[in-house]
């Protein structure tokens, strides 16, 4: 009998320390899991969610996800309101879940700030533009490898006043 219980007792160690090792690595493979996702993929995964994007210079906005790339996301921000935000310009967003999305597809990565900017500039559609704390109210004229041009609206005839306004320091440009 005692023979018994010494090798139960030896049987239900040895089942413990596998089960404490496989916790143990699969907490570990978790772990580097995590270290691969990048703040893109999950926002992707939150959809159409709810979200709060900071940036350095301005107030919070609070909007629905609606588009997202490597190089920016796309927030509706009001009824007609929109505000693009490059996501080198974000400081922090709230509202996201533990969850992400599989890694972008090709064309998706190569959907870069200047594609969506270039969508503004075709619309010609006033935006109020934020950089580096100052804001530009215009039309997005032009649109070059690492900067915009920013005409101001509501100046008199033939007075025009253009900025060129560096990627770098962007932080949203809202429509609507």
């Amino acid at each position: 009998m005692r023979w018994e219980a010494l090798f139960d007792d030896m049987e239900a160690q040895l089942v413990a320390a596998r089960t404490a090792a496989v916790r143990l690595d699969v907490a570990e493979l978790t772990r580097a899991e995590r270290a691969t996702v990048a703040l893109t993929d999950r926002l992707r995964a939150a959809g159409a969610s709810s979200l709060t994007v900071r940036t350095a210079h301005g107030e919070p906005l609070r909007g629905s996800l609606v588009d997202v790339a490597p190089e920016w996301l796309l927030l509706a921000v009001g009824p007609v309101q929109q505000a693009l935000v490059p996501t080198a310009a974000v400081v922090a967003v709230g509202g996201l879940t533990a969850h992400a999305a599989p890694a972008a597809a090709a064309v998706e990565r190569r959907l870069g700030l200047g594609h969506a900017l270039r969508a503004l500039a075709r619309d010609r559609a006033v935006v109020r533009v934020r950089a580096a704390g100052v804001e530009i109210v215009g039309r997005v004229d032009r649109v070059g490898a690492d900067h915009l041009d920013v005409t101001e609206a509501d100046r008199p005839a033939g007075v025009a006043a253009t900025w060129a306004v560096p990627f770098a320091t962007l932080e949203v440009v809202r429509s609507g």
